[in-house]
């Protein structure tokens, strides 16, 4: 789907070249994909223009999310996209933060807990989930509520309490739901396309990897050998997580795209997150392509194996034969299909695993842009482009560092600044270069792009400069080699 986005950037620096003001415009809506269009109209009750500019609107807002989740840093209490008004709403813990979303084009709403607050809770029930209540299905953290949320299935709600309660989890902070769900993992399934373990038993390609496809955890253990295509899983975790990925044999070319069931692909360009609220479709072979939103990322899901954490909670419908799939936002990877409840006859929730944790796990790049010869995003930057002394240290996701050695170096002439940064595959790290004005650091240049690879160049004056590296999804160790005039 193609997409073209102009980003207005107003920016008024502080100490440390922090950008404080962020205005994105769409220059032009995205045509939405016959196919894509089509399940929007069908699934979500939209019209043709309708699915244009819903996923005009959501382009925008994943953008926002991005710049404004950097802005914000421990003031950020989470984003969702509000349909009914087609705008990204904040949520933030002062009135200050407000003003910065506002100045950005989203909503904004001051609540208690932050995002971060919110998923240190629920990691206290997953901590917990050997004792959970075999009637509690699911839990997860509920942004707009600003609370966790714990369905229990029949009328067994005081178990459900108390099992909060045993987790060291606030009451306030838990909004305890009646629910009629009972998960299971969709094994008899594709996504996709169709692949097979084993002696037969069938499940779904997720999206393409550089060298193979990342699938669900629960479809094969490592070792286990596939058909069409032939390959064999290089890495498998379930329960705790539901992935794994499969090294396909030679002669099997990964492609960047997604089947759409009606004749045609939807290509993948990259695996930015959408916010909670965004539409989001499903590939699979049992029942097709299915479309729905997200209502909740970083839910945990109870199996018979064992719970499920870090999961994106979704009302798109999906029946045995589906797990593994493809799970997509316009053209931006979300997920493999895990598990859920319901069918697509009267609907359900599904449940997928979050594409960029698998591909951290395991060092994989995604492959986009429809594929054919595999078109991923280096791991390195270009050979050539920086030749200067390498800087390398390590980053916990939101964690930042000052190059070199934490201090700054003197240029006496004029020239070209350039710096190539290199963090873990499937993280997003980001680089700056920051000039002394005289009375405080000043970015005058930086690479922001979802990646872990960033290419910097500045043409400057004479002065004192310094690199800074910052781990804005992911963490591992990184290096950066450098030139300067």
């Amino acid at each position: 789907m193609a997409r073209r986005l102009i980003a207005a950037l107003a920016a008024v620096v502080a100490t440390g070249g922090v950008i404080t003001a962020v205005t994105l415009t769409a220059e032009a809506a995205p045509a939405a994909t016959d196919a894509m269009g089509a399940a929007l109209q069908r699934d979500l009750g939209l019209n043709a223009e309708q699915a244009r500019t819903r996923l005009a609107a959501e382009d925008r807002a994943a953008q926002a999310d991005k710049s404004l989740r950097k802005q914000l840093a421990g003031r950020f209490g989470g984003t969702w996209y509000d349909a009914g008004r087609g705008k990204l709403v904040v949520a933030v813990t002062d009135s200050a933060a407000a003003g910065t979303a506002r100045s950005a084009g989203a909503d904004a709403l001051v609540v208690s807990r932050t995002e971060a607050q919110l998923d240190a809770l629920k990691a206290k029930l997953d901590a917990n989930a050997a004792t959970s209540p075999r009637t509690v299905p699911a839990w997860y953290v509920d942004l707009p509520s600003n609370k966790i949320v714990l369905k229990s299935r029949g009328s067994a709600l005081a178990a459900a309490r108390s099992f909060v309660a045993a987790s060291g989890v606030p009451a306030d902070a838990v909004s305890v739901e009646a629910s009629d769900e009972a998960p299971r993992k969709l094994i008899d399934v594709v996504g996709g396309n169709a692949y097979y373990i084993g002696s037969g038993t069938r499940c779904s390609v997720g999206f393409s990897v550089g060298g193979g496809f990342i699938t669900a955890g629960h479809c094969g253990r490592s070792g286990a050998t596939t058909t069409q295509p032939s390959g064999s899983f290089a890495g498998s975790s379930f329960p705790g997580n539901d992935y794994a990925w499969v090294r396909v044999a030679a002669g099997n070319t990964p492609i960047g795209a997604v089947n759409n069931y009606s004749g045609g692909r939807v290509t993948v360009s990259g695996s930015t997150d959408a916010p909670v609220g965004s539409s989001i479709c499903r590939s699979g072979s049992t029942t097709g392509w299915h479309c729905g939103t997200i209502a909740a990322r970083n839910s945990s899901v109870t199996y018979p194996e064992g719970t499920i954490t870090g999961l994106i909670r979704t009302n798109v419908c999906a029946e045995p034969g589906d797990s593994g799939g493809s799970a997509i936002s316009g053209s931006q990877a979300q997920g493999v299909t895990s598990g859920g409840s319901g069918n697509c006859t009267s609907g359900g929730t599904t449940y997928f695993q979050p594409v960029n944790e698998i591909l951290q796990a395991y060092g994989l790049t995604l492959v986009t842009n429809g594929g054919g010869t595999p078109t991923t995003p280096p791991t390195t930057p270009p050979s050539g482009s920086c030749t200067g002394p390498a800087y390398t240290g390590s980053l916990a996701s939101g964690g930042s560092a000052i190059q070199p050695s934490n201090s700054y170096y003197q240029s006496t002439v004029s020239g070209t600044h350039r710096g190539c940064l290199s963090g873990p595959a499937g993280t997003d790290f980001d680089l700056a270069l920051q000039k002394w004005n005289g009375s405080a650091w000043a970015a005058v240049a930086s690479g922001t792009t979802p990646s872990n690879v960033e290419t910097v160049n500045y043409s400057g004056t004479a002065g004192y400069y310094r690199w800074q590296v910052q781990a804005y999804s992911g963490s591992g160790s990184y290096t950066l080699r450098t030139n300067r005039p």
